[in-house]
């Protein structure tokens, strides 16, 4: 039985929800661990697009065991292609914690979820809420952008105090008899109604949102303007010798890590194939008496904050030249290339030369 003393915006938003609510496969289940799957799949990803990735994923692992007893390159082959791998990687993590000291079992209140890695305020609001029933509320850029123009809202969303403030308007709006329903609801309310370009003629909060009574749309949510993005050149060399290519999987903390590549030269600047032989100490012994063609690359990768020019070249090894041995390199067959994860970039790169007999086998099926 629902409520009869709502704020007002909590009304309208019910109402409008249950005429537009978009069927979703992570709605029609409690289960916090596919709960949790979607809200990982989704951070920094479209509905449209993770859709088919989380049915998937929920396919190949159709339980936390399944997931924390899975290689993690077998996660990263099926992540493909979504991104922001340290997602996948933290998904990870927390499916071996929750199996390991949990018996597999999600903890049920705000407080404990947000412990796990990878989960922050708005992952543990929704599994709390949607899992457990616990009146948190999700607090994202959709939720800044609808109640900051409601309630015309002039802080900074960027500022540090700016997500306490929201939170916290958002925590007297949340019915305690409707937590799942409110989340719901706001989430598709920012998606469909209340986007960057409203659809501010037919909102049924209009009467009473400040930013359109005050004809202020777009001065609502206040941001500073983001970071400017950085230029990055990378050159790739696809060595082929014997139908095996040398590559290695990306460390540390810079983009991709986990990910593997094929032989790579960074450069400040965009460069020509003779000035960049002469800027490495590896390439000259290969490229003795080697067969170098130069091949089709995604000019620009654009990143959150990096702009990737690529180019690229393949180059074919005599059988007879001894170079078994590269650091932090190895030979694989492309039988075996296929079945590690890689970025978008080079994705595209293997699509835009299948004409290589070296990659008929390592395009992902």
């Amino acid at each position: 039985m629902q409520s009869t003393n709502h704020h007002p915006f909590t009304e309208g938003l019910l109402t409008w929800y249950h005429q537009h609510a978009r069927e979703l496969p992570w709605r029609q289940t409690r289960d916090p661990y596919a709960i949790w799957l979607s809200e990982v799949v989704l951070q920094q990803t479209r509905v449209a697009q993770g859709l088919p990735y989380y049915l998937k994923l929920l396919e190949v692992f159709p339980t936390i065991e399944s997931l924390a007893h899975a290689d993690e390159s077998v996660l990263f082959r099926h992540w493909q292609g979504l991104g922001y791998y340290s997602r996948a990687r933290n998904l990870h993590k927390t499916a071996k914690l929750v199996v390991s000291e949990y018996q597999g079992q999600f903890p049920s209140t705000y407080e404990a979820l947000i412990q796990l890695p990878g989960v922050g305020p708005y992952t543990a609001a929704a599994i709390a809420s949607f899992a457990f029933g616990e009146a948190k509320p999700v607090v994202d850029g959709n939720v800044f952008r609808i109640l900051a123009r409601y309630f015309g809202i002039e802080t900074d969303i960027l500022h540090s105090s700016a997500r306490k403030e929201f939170t916290d308007v958002a925590l007297e709006l949340i019915p305690k008899d409707q937590p799942a329903e409110f989340n719901q609801a706001i989430m598709d309310f920012g998606s469909l109604q209340c986007s960057p370009a409203p659809l501010c003629a037919s909102c049924p909060l209009s009467l009473t949102c400040i930013a359109f009574q005050q004809k202020r749309i777009q001065d609502f949510p206040v941001k500073q303007k983001k970071a400017k993005q950085r230029n990055r050149y990378f050159n790739y060399f696809i060595l082929e010798q014997g139908n095996k290519m040398l590559v290695r999987e990306r460390k540390g903390k810079d983009i991709w890590s986990g990910l593997w590549e094929f032989y790579l030269l960074e450069s400040s600047q965009e460069e020509e194939l003779e000035s960049l032989v002469e800027l490495d100490k590896i390439l000259p012994k290969f490229l003795h008496d080697a067969v170098i063609q130069p091949l089709k690359s995604p000019k620009i990768h654009l990143l959150s904050h990096q702009k990737i020019h690529c180019k690229a070249w393949h180059v074919q090894v005599p059988d007879n030249l001894d170079i078994s041995h590269v650091e932090d390199f190895q030979w694989i067959g492309p039988e075996d290339f296929e079945k590690l994860g890689k970025s978008v970039l080079l994705l595209n790169l293997i699509t835009d030369n299948l004409h290589l007999e070296i990659f008929n086998d390592s395009m992902p099926r």
